[in-house]
């Protein structure tokens, strides 16, 4: 089931680079480890901020919650389980007794070249909630007013909806030569990058706005840049670092051409905590609730080819976009040996890395 978005031609058309589906080992649903430990180290809090912030107004309805940038399982099916269990137990703490349950309502939404397949192959058996599938960008309205009662994003809204124009053309101050992402070391470049992050954040929240009942709940995690770093310090910076020095080598060594090496640019932007509060305030459609750093669970030792495997499974789409897929395997296998190299570093850098944890409430009407 799909609803169709309102007010489309004043939204961009957005890019989709859908995270791997299929059933091979470079697959999202087997390499998306951290993504489930930062849903794990958001468990306890969104379970409490249900108990103490949500308004259960009408329980008698279907209670609506939405997953958006889902991708392919299994981490939305943890995370939308743990959310159930939360409003039950409110809900069961409202009745005093009563033998009345809630049912629940949950959409998956990601891009239409999403493997929604896979994701409902691998649906639990006998879920506690009926299920169906949204496709389109969540940067614009997807749901009918005021019918959602819960929102949940996990490592999707660092992703723009496109790479900015500027960072691509070279007669542009903000031309990204010799980068393949925002590193902040050149101001026009990270101008570019926050705006067109801060417009999609902003289309984020007034859809949103739109869809959620008055008081209701949105819970959002994505990685960020810790107080006082930049991008490249960070684990998610040297990753990205090291594959652009294999385009690099691979351009010298006449495999891909300079050019395209040089045009190719990762539409992700990791924001500061402060970024995201000044967005939210500016909105003045929702309150927050709560802003804090996750405390992500204990990391094993750095394995470079299972962290080959999450890149690729990641950015798989990106590339081939870009560069085609003759030299994905190759691109790769230069990525695994690099990221060998590199091993001890990455390690320590990889452990700097900060995921950001946002509750925000639904202003109601007149606040």
């Amino acid at each position: 089931m799909a609803f169709g978005g309102q007010n489309e031609s004043c939204m961009e058309i957005s890019k989709s680079y859908p995270m791997n589906g299929g059933e091979s080992a470079f697959n999202y649903a087997q390499n998306s480890g951290y993504q489930r430990g930062v849903i794990d180290a958001a468990r306890n809090i969104i379970a409490e901020a249900i108990t103490q912030k949500l308004d259960i107004k009408n329980p008698t309805t279907p209670f609506h919650i939405a997953d958006f940038g889902c991708s392919t399982g299994p981490n939305t099916f943890i995370a939308m389980r743990n959310i159930v269990e939360a409003v039950e137990l409110k809900y069961q703490s409202m009745q005093q007794g009563s033998a009345q349950t809630l049912e629940f309502q949950i959409y998956f939404n990601d891009h239409a070249d999403n493997d929604f397949s896979i994701l409902f192959k691998t649906l639990p058996f006998n879920p506690p909630y009926y299920s169906a599938g949204v496709p389109g960008s969540f940067y614009k309205r997807l749901f009918p007013k005021a019918t959602l009662h819960f929102v949940h994003s996990n490592y999707a809204l660092q992703w723009l909806s496109k790479v900015p124009e500027e960072v691509q053309d070279e007669k542009s101050p903000a031309w990204n030569k010799g980068k393949t992402y925002c590193t902040w070391t050149k101001k026009e470049v990270r101008e570019a990058y926050y705006s067109q992050f801060k417009n999609g954040w902003t289309s984020f929240l007034d859809a949103r706005a739109e869809e959620l009942v008055e008081g209701g709940l949105m819970a959002i995690q994505l990685p960020g840049i810790p107080h006082g770093a930049v991008p490249s310090q960070t684990g998610a910076g040297m990753l990205l670092e090291i594959l652009g020095s294999c385009l690099d080598d691979m351009a010298k060594r006449g495999i891909i051409s300079e050019e395209k090496v040089d045009s190719f640019n990762v539409p992700l932007y990791f924001p500061s905590v402060q970024d995201l509060e000044w967005m939210i305030v500016m909105n003045k459609k929702f309150t927050i609730e709560r802003m804090e750093l996750l405390s992500q669970p204990e990391k094993d030792s750095f394995d470079p080819i299972l962290k080959s495997l999450h890149m690729r499974a990641v950015i798989e789409g990106i590339i081939i976009d870009n560069f085609g897929t003759k030299i994905v395997d190759e691109l790769f296998d230069l990525f695994t040996k690099e990221l060998d190299k590199k091993r001890d570093v990455c390690e320590n850098e990889l452990r700097t890395d900060v995921d950001l944890f946002v509750l925000l409430k639904h202003k109601l009407s007149g606040y």
